[in-house]
């Protein structure tokens, strides 16, 4: 049992390796280097929000500007000058299509962008606050005409030209051939128009005028007998 615990303790007591020595000196300068670089860019990100504190300071003074726009920043130093902005009181947005090109912008409160505005820098297009206000009005005078249109009802639709002057080579001959219908119909009736021929009673009224008729001409039948 001595012998057994005295050879743990004895293994135990061994300097390691020469392998066990590289790999546990790799690893410090991997640690330190790792730290080194964290440290870089803690400070880098302390200076550049202090760059922005001042930045956004100085536009806040000055009374003749109302917004501002930076260059394109990636996200880190985008989300550190929105936290600056919001700090000091401003409005900020970020546009751009891609993370290469985005941007940010600052407003101050007072001249926060409307929608039609944010919607022009969406866009990429300069923001005409003139321009605007009469695209603005064009479009308020179109809906009123709109509105105007619909009271008035369906609008009648007058042909510029009658379509048998048009088309009169082609229905020339259907033409010829109505009117010569239209003239024998009429000379049936007696030179009559037909609509005038048209028997707009019932059939019951025509049953009791033709009973009426047959009535009195029987009743006139008698009378005659009667006298010769």
């Amino acid at each position: 049992m001595a012998d057994l615990l005295g050879s743990i303790l004895s293994s135990m007591e061994k300097p390691p390796s020469v392998g066990d020595q590289e790999s546990r000196r790799k690893a410090r300068e991997q640690a330190a280097r790792l730290k080194k670089m964290q440290e870089e860019e803690k400070k880098k990100k302390a200076d550049f929000r202090k760059k922005m504190e001042k930045d956004v300071s100085d536009f806040i003074q000055d009374s003749d500007s109302k917004k501002k726009k930076y260059q394109p920043m990636n996200k880190i130093e985008r989300s550190i000058l929105h936290d600056v902005a919001e700090v000091a009181g401003l409005t900020s947005f970020s546009f751009g299509d891609d993370e290469e090109s985005r941007y940010v912008m600052i407003f101050k409160k007072e001249f926060a962008p409307s929608d039609e505005e944010l919607e022009a820098y969406r866009k990429g297009e300069e923001w005409d606050p003139q321009l605007a206000e009469e695209k603005r009005k064009l479009k308020e005078q179109a809906q009123r005409e709109a509105e105007l249109e619909s009271q008035k009802g369906p609008k009648e639709v007058c042909p510029s030209s009658n379509y048998r002057d048009k088309y009169s080579h082609l229905i020339g001959t259907a033409a010829a051939k109505d009117a010569a219908h239209t003239l024998e119909a009429n000379k049936a009736y007696g030179c009559v128009p037909v609509a005038n021929k048209r028997d707009t009673r019932s059939i019951e009224e025509a049953m009791n005028a033709i009973r009426a008729k047959k009535l009195k001409k029987n009743e006139d039948d008698c009378a005659g007998a009667s006298s010769s």
